[in-house]
């Protein structure tokens, strides 16, 4: 159910996010979908990889700094409301979404968002409870 996420502060400027993609490709690491928030001075890169723990090691060996986070990968209706709902179970039960982010998969009929959540497992117990479809690493990695 947890996804593993690297995190990295990296600085505003050219070249930055071009180092950390040339490392994970020189260790043969596929990205499977990233974030970049940005500040004037600095960026927080946040990566979802399959082989996060060979990519921690080669980002760590090239002198950067990384942060490993657990997440939740929650599969929701492409329908208006449905984000609303999985919002509305996480604040009845006083989780906090910390950020969150999305990417699509091979389907218009669902979305998939990334949760970053202050109590991890206890968001696993009541979305499952409510019926929540998390998935699961190997779901998230298949190959078409």
């Amino acid at each position: 159910m947890k996804l593993k996420q690297l995190s990295l502060v990296i600085p505003n400027e050219p070249g930055a996010l071009v180092r950390v993609c040339d490392v994970l490709k020189k260790h043969s690491v596929n990205i499977s979908t990233l974030t970049l928030a940005d500040t004037a001075n600095f960026g927080i890169l946040r990566l979802i990889i399959q082989e996060w723990e060979e990519g921690l090691k080669a980002l760590e060996d090239d002198g950067l700094v990384v942060k490993v986070s657990d997440v939740l990968a929650i599969s929701i209706p492409h329908v208006p409301g449905g984000l609303l709902k999985i919002l509305e179970l996480l604040n009845e039960n006083r989780i906090n979404v910390e950020y969150m982010y999305g990417f699509s998969l091979s389907t218009r009929e669902r979305s998939v968002q990334l949760f970053r959540l202050d109590d991890t497992d206890r968001a696993i117990e009541v979305l499952e409870q409510a019926e929540v479809y998390l998935l699961d690493p190997d779901e998230l990695f298949q190959k078409e």
